[in-house]
């Protein structure tokens, strides 16, 4: 099975620029989106006709804020969030045979302290949850824009960022705790340090056709799973958003 991810910072605009067209190459069984900023009544109809059988939304009560889109070729039993509140509309839970896959925008740190604990909480609340996932025996797939570059070679400018939320030393502990408790960066799993591989551009100083930009978007893997993963991808030639697709191929 081939899923992918996009943070497609308003899901309308990717849409109105046919900025899906890319779908009849890449053939995903998923896609998840994140901040697709559309409430449930004002999603668009063409998302309907992009050629998945099963799409489900988690919008936010905020309008024109943050929201998750996920789109399959098979079907799921679909949860909203089941570890924290999610007024945001931060999370969507598909399970299907011994698979959890969850699609999540997770929060942004940069506002102020409050939003950064706000998000180190989501972050330690979210880790409990899968662990325990995995206790009961279930494959953990987790996909999205994680809002936190790992390492040094994550981002291409990692001192000057250093004080930035998006690049804190708690953040990225976070990422190490992660992977300390079994799970796996898949595109680290395949491509190893490879360097210049982001997933994230300002839309200032031309920051995109530089290659000056973050990989912020992950597919993590619980252990159980990490035999069945055959490929990891970023897909930098894709645009339409300040973030472009990733993915993986897995056996499930």
């Amino acid at each position: 099975m081939k899923l992918m991810s996009w943070n497609v910072n308003g899901l309308r605009a990717v849409l109105g620029k046919g900025a899906f067209a890319w779908l009849d190459d890449e053939k995903p069984d998923f896609l998840g989106l994140q901040e697709i900023k559309a409430s449930a009544e004002n999603i668009p109809k063409e998302l309907y006709e992009l050629g998945f059988s099963q799409i489900d939304t988690n919008s936010a009560t905020r309008a024109g804020y943050s929201g998750v889109a996920s789109l399959a070729k098979f079907a799921s039993k679909v949860s909203k969030c089941n570890f924290a509140s999610d007024d945001e509309g931060r999370v969507l839970e598909h399970r299907f045979g011994d698979v959890v896959l969850l699609n999540i925008y997770f929060p942004n740190g940069q506002k102020d302290d409050e939003r950064l604990a706000y998000k180190m909480k989501f972050y330690a609340d979210f880790l409990r949850y899968i662990d325990e996932l995995v206790a009961q025996g279930l494959g953990v797939i987790f996909c999205g824009d994680v809002n936190t570059a790992h390492r040094e070679i994550d981002l291409a400018n990692p001192k000057s960022n250093s004080k930035i939320s998006g690049f804190l030393p708690i953040e990225r502990a976070w990422i190490d705790e992660v992977i300390n408790h079994g799970f796996i960066d898949t595109f680290r799993e395949i491509h190893g340090d490879e360097a210049g591989a982001y997933s994230w551009w300002s839309y200032r100083f031309n920051a995109r056709a530089k290659n000056v930009g973050w990989r912020i978007d992950y597919f993590f893997i619980s252990q159980n799973l990490r035999s069945r993963l055959k490929d990891a991808f970023i897909r930098a030639d894709i645009t339409g958003s300040d973030h472009c697709p990733i993915g993986i191929e897995i056996d499930l």
